[in-house]
């Protein structure tokens, strides 16, 4: 019996220093909490932390806060505020806090995030709607166990820290309605496991990031509302993609090819031009697309129209043209259509026009014929879009004469030119060859340059040495001068050769 009472001491006791243990490493955790409170300056959310006190990691998760322990760490934090809900977007924010509308000028965005940091076992973060203004610093990526991380509905500002691309384990990124007002980045091809990455409502400039089609796991991007322009690449790498939300930005290329997972695209109120792709008449999945407010042309494909799966179809404001196929077959799924001002022609298609509760569907402003007079929806008479789109071809044909014409005046120009430089250029060397005078090596004189460049020089020292004289007196020798200068013209008074004949040297003396 005393050695029940002892391994009962001995279990109580183990237990008793298990608890205390616990409770350090947990104590280390709460004060990281507690601080955290303290520079998000005390939200409502938060409230619930000075009247429990029990350990933090057995909070009951609401929607405003959710805090996930393991191994007496803490692996995901939830906090949502109400900072955004309030007071909505504010508009040309500069970086720094504004009364009301962000947490204080005392708050430390830096600060945070070192606190932050601290929690080094987290894996999901999301602070949402918090006032939180100011850079978001790099030191971010010292999270490196992250798979979630979300700080949407915030006021951070400038670009975002390229670090980031060094958190490998990321599975979803989210910024959203934020003020980042950089260019976007395209640094995400080291991010191989992300598959959600969403930049809405922010402020980014700057081109589609072309490192995206090469992450294989992408299920969603979204960065509609932003300031993007350029092309979009071929996208039908992306074979996991389900969503591309990409409106109200200023892109203006042709629509590129989709994969065949894609779910939901929304594409309206760029510059988008050109055709629609017939391949999109192929995405068995898509259930929702959006290419309202473009400048897409030519007839639209109808097996948009009849898609297993659709159910959301927009291609309202465009210059679509030609006519829809009368007997056109509806997909079941198919609850809203709205082809409208655009300059679509010929009979509505009968499974748009019987319109009830089941489908939606609008086609004024184009100039289609409706059998049902009621149902006509302001129709434009057929000679508008006759004449619209003969407008547009006559202006397709001037813009492509005009552009014929300016590369052929472009060619004259430069031929002119080329011309121009060879004639300077060729009448320069001519110049040149005859003014300078020819140096010809003379195997006979030991300088190895030619005695006619050797009197040019004398004569031009003698030139300068005379100063203000501005003729030279000429000598004239008899021929027995000529004899006694040469020794009656022995071959030894002869030193070389010019252009005038052979030339003596020992003649300096009678000038």
């Amino acid at each position: 019996m005393r050695y029940f009472y002892f391994y009962l001491y001995i279990f109580v006791l183990s237990l008793f220093f298990s608890i205390h243990s616990t409770h350090q490493l947990q104590f280390s955790q709460t004060q990281v909490l507690l601080q955290l409170r303290k520079y998000l300056q005390y939200p409502t959310s938060l409230q619930v932390f000075q009247s429990y006190n029990d350990d933090l990691c057995t909070l009951t998760p609401s929607q405003h806060l959710s805090i996930k322990c393991e191994g007496n760490s803490v692996t995901e934090l939830k906090i949502m505020g109400d900072y955004n809900n309030k007071h909505g977007k504010v508009s040309n924010f500069n970086g720094f806090a504004v009364p009301n509308q962000t947490l204080s000028k005392t708050f430390s965005i830096d600060s945070f995030v070192t606190t932050l940091t601290r929690l080094t076992s987290l894996r999901v973060l999301s602070l949402v709607s918090l006032g939180i203004w100011g850079p978001l610093p790099d030191k971010i990526h010292r999270l490196s166990l992250l798979q979630v991380l979300d700080l949407s509905s915030n006021f951070l500002f400038g670009s975002i820290p390229p670090k980031i691309a060094t958190l490998m384990n990321l599975q979803i990124l989210t910024l959203d309605r934020n003020y980042f007002n950089t260019t976007m980045p395209d640094f995400f091809e080291p991010l191989c496991n992300l598959s959600i990455l969403s930049f809405k409502k922010n402020q980014l400039k700057g081109s589609f990031p072309f490192s995206l089609c090469k992450i294989k796991n992408l299920t969603d991007i979204s960065l509609a509302h932003n300031e993007l322009s350029g092309a979009l690449p071929n996208l039908t790498a992306l074979s996991r993609l389900h969503v591309l939300d990409l409106m109200e930005n200023s892109f203006h290329s042709r629509l590129p090819l989709m994969p065949k997972s894609v779910v939901t695209v929304l594409l309206s109120k760029n510059s988008f031009a050109g055709e629609i792709p017939s391949q999109f008449g192929e995405l068995s999945q898509l259930q929702n697309l959006d290419l309202s407010s473009n400048r897409l042309s030519g007839a639209p494909p109808s097996l948009l129209f009849s898609l297993t799966n659709i159910s959301y179809l927009n291609l309202a404001n465009n210059v679509l043209s030609g006519s829809i196929p009368e007997k056109l077959n509806c997909g079941s799924k198919l609850g809203f259509v709205d082809i409208s001002s655009n300059m679509l022609s010929g009979l509505l298609p009968s499974c748009l026009e019987s319109i009830s509760d089941r489908r939606v569907v609008r086609f004024g402003g184009n100039c289609l014929s409706v059998n049902s007079q009621p149902q006509n929806q302001n129709q434009k008479h057929g000679s508008y879009c006759e004449e619209s789109n003969s407008g547009k071809m006559k202006f397709w044909r001037w813009e492509i004469d005009a552009a014929i014409a300016i590369i052929v005046l472009v060619f004259l120009f430069l031929l002119a030119f080329g011309v121009f430089l060879y004639r300077k250029c060729h009448s320069t060397e001519i110049y040149r060859h005859e003014m300078l005078p020819k140096i010809v090596q003379d195997n006979n004189s030991t300088t190895g340059v030619s005695f006619e460049l050797l009197v040019s020089a004398r004569y031009i020292s003698q030139k300068m040495n005379l100063g203000a004289q501005t003729t030279t007196t000429c000598r004239h020798f008899s021929i027995e001068e000529l004899k006694e200068i040469t020794r009656n013209f022995d071959l030894s008074a002869y030193i070389g050769e010019g252009s005038i004949g052979k030339v003596s040297f020992d003649y300096s003396k009678y000038l």
